[in-house]
C-alpha cells in the first residue's frame, strides 16, 4: 500500500487517511489505486465501516494537476476513468463509509466525499465542483444530484462556485457539522452501530438501479473527457488560477 494512503485497521472499523498534505491530498494515480485497493481489501476482510479523512489542512483538493505537461488526452482520460470506477466501488461498498471533510473539498475530492454514506464536516469546510464549468468534465454529477437534487447539482456544477459549510448542510451534501475530535468520536460510534449485513441490505434496497446508473455515469464521463483537447482545457483552467 502506497504511503499516499495510510490505513489504521482497528477491528471491523478501518480508518483510511489521505496522506499528501503538502499537495492538499490531491488525487494522484497512486492515491486512487491505493484507495481502490483499500476498498477491495475491506470488502474481503468483512469490515463493518471505513472512515475516510485527510491529513493536514484539507480533506482533498481534487484531481492532482501536477505535471500536466507530461500528460496527454489519453492518459488523463484513463486517470478519470479509474477515479470514477473507484468512486463507484466506494458508493456501492457493503459496509458503512464515513467521510470527514475539512478545509478544501474540491472537484474529485468533493466527489469522494459525496460518494460516502455518512458525511461530516469537522470544524469548517468549503466545497466546489468545477470540473464541468472549468474543463467540460462530467464526473460524479448523478451521485451529487441524488444527494442535493437536480436543480442544486446543476447550479453547483455549471458555476463551479464555492459552497460553504452552511449551504452544504442545508442541501444535505454534508449530514452533520462537528466542533471537535470528541464530537467526531461519538458520531463515528453512532454511525457504525448497525451490523455489516444490515447496512449492506439497506444500501442494496436504496440502490436497486445501481448497475445501470454506474454504466451511464461511466459513459457520460468518457464522452465528456474524450472530446479532443482535454489536456489543453485543463491547462487553461489551471492557468486561469
Amino acid at each position: 500500500m502506497t504511503d499516499a494512503v495510510q490505513i489504521e485497521r482497528t477491528g471491523p472499523i478501518w480508518q483510511v487517511c489521505l496522506n499528501r498534505a503538502a499537495k492538499g491530498n490531491a488525487l494522484s494515480s497512486d492515491m486512487v489505486s491505493a484507495l481502490d485497493a483499500a476498498l477491495q481489501e475491506g470488502e474481503q476482510a468483512g469490515i463493518s465501516a471505513l472512515v475516510l479523512r485527510g491529513e493536514g489542512k484539507h480533506f482533498c483538493a481534487g484531481f492532482d494537476l501536477s505535471h500536466l505537461d507530461q500528460e496527454t488526452d489519453d492518459t488523463l482520460l484513463a486517470r478519470f476513468v479509474r477515479i470514477e470506477l473507484m468512486l463507484q466501488r466506494l458508493a456501492r461498498a457493503p459496509f458503512a463509509t464515513l467521510a470527514i471533510g475539512h478545509g478544501r473539498v474540491i472537484g474529485a475530492g468533493a466527489d469522494l466525499f459525496a460518494a460516502c454514506t455518512y458525511r461530516a464536516i469537522l470544524g469548517d469546510a468549503s466545497f466546489a465542483f468545477p470540473g464541468a464549468s472549468g474543463f467540460g468534465l462530467v464526473l460524479g454529477t448523478r451521485r451529487l444530484s441524488d444527494l442535493v437534487g437536480n436543480a442544486v447539482a446543476l447550479d453547483w456544477t455549471q458555476t463551479g462556485r464555492r459552497v460553504d459549510a452552511a449551504e452544504a448542510l442545508q442541501r444535505s451534501l454534508a449530514t452533520v457539522q462537528l466542533a471537535d475530535d470528541a464530537a467526531l468520536a461519538g458520531w463515528i460510534d453512532a454511525q457504525t452501530q448497525p451490523k455489516r449485513e444490515t447496512h449492506a441490505a439497506l444500501k442494496q434496497a436504496l440502490q436497486a438501479h445501481a448497475p445501470s446508473h454506474d454504466a451511464r455515469d461511466l459513459e457520460l464521463l468518457v464522452r465528456s473527457a474524450a472530446a479532443p483537447g482535454l489536456q489543453q482545457r485543463i491547462t487553461a483552467y489551471v492557468n486561469r488560477g
